[in-house]
């Protein structure tokens, strides 16, 4: 194995370390700090996002920010669309892409769901370049492809392996986008009980995503711990339009311990604790139809 696969090898397995520890969503300082191979130190990240470590020849990453100065776009055939590094097509950092599009070498894609955090997704590979649009076409694949580099596989199996694995990674990029979103909003803490454990906490739509209307909005969503969470989706309790909580009389008049009575009957009356920033409150029209349908439900 040459050294250029042995790195990225040792980057992947870092990452998949590291997303087992903390969840798909990875703090920027972790990236900058990266691991270290056979002696010598690699980040995963830089200011720029496409991104070579000193140790390497062609780019080990590509990466995207919330807030610019570019904006992935998923292309109607479903892969992703990622942009040049500024306009001239002969930029090292395109070129670099380029020969890793010819030589079909992995790379990892970092995509900025709130400032500071990104989603991981490897291996990804450039697989087409449009110089018109100044963009190249990148597809996620599974990890075992990467051993497999060599066997010779037809195109349409593995273009369609590609597009079906990238589809369901757009998925999960607007899942996690949601999540942080809405976390963030509401100061990374339960909106029921003030529980600030964030591997513990959750966004819980208003209108489920399932539902036409249900967009993954932060006005959309609810920051709530996994218990009221569970209690939100199974109509065991209810917010109101004017952002008052509602238990579910069968519930009120249960007596089952503390947890019942501390963890959700003392919550009935009590206000939502809502985001600073008022653009960012529930919706009180989604709110409204929720209620309803929690009205219904008791």
């Amino acid at each position: 194995m040459d050294q250029d696969l042995a790195i990225r090898l040792a980057a992947f397995a870092w990452l998949s370390e590291k997303t087992g520890a903390l969840g798909d969503v990875l703090p920027r300082q972790a990236l900058v700090q990266g691991f270290v191979f056979e002696g010598t130190r690699v980040p995963l990240v830089s200011p720029q996002g496409i991104f070579k470590p000193r140790i390497m020849e062609l780019p080990l990453s590509i990466s995207t920010t919330p807030e610019g100065p570019y904006r992935d776009t998923f292309s109607t055939d479903g892969l992703l669309s990622y942009k040049y590094r500024g306009n001239d097509r002969e930029h090292g950092d395109n070129v670099g892409l380029r020969k890793l599009m010819d030589a079909q070498r992995p790379l990892a894609y970092f995509h900025g769901v709130v400032p500071g955090r990104y989603v991981a997704v490897w291996p990804v590979y450039v697989v087409a370049d449009d110089p018109s649009s100044l963009t190249f076409r990148v597809a996620v694949d599974d990890l075992a492809a990467v051993q497999m580099e060599g066997i010779p596989l037809a195109v349409a199996e593995l273009s369609g392996r590609r597009t079906y694995i990238t589809a369901t990674v757009r998925i999960r990029l607007h899942q996690r986008m949601f999540r942080e979103r809405v976390l963030d909003a509401y100061r990374s803490q339960c909106s029921l009980c003030r529980l600030r454990h964030r591997e513990l906490l959750e966004a819980a739509h208003i209108i489920p995503d399932t539902d036409a209307a249900g967009e993954p909005r932060i006005t959309n969503g609810i920051a709530l711990c996994q218990l009221h969470h569970g209690a939100f989706d199974a109509f065991i309790l209810g917010v109101s339009p004017d952002y008052r909580v509602h238990l579910r009389q069968d519930v009120l008049d249960e007596i089952d311990g503390p947890l019942l009575l501390h963890g959700l009957q003392e919550l009935h009356g009590a206000s939502l604790i809502l985001p600073t920033a008022e653009t960012n409150w529930p919706s009180r029209d989604a709110l409204a139809w929720r209620f309803d349908q929690f009205t219904r439900a008791a």
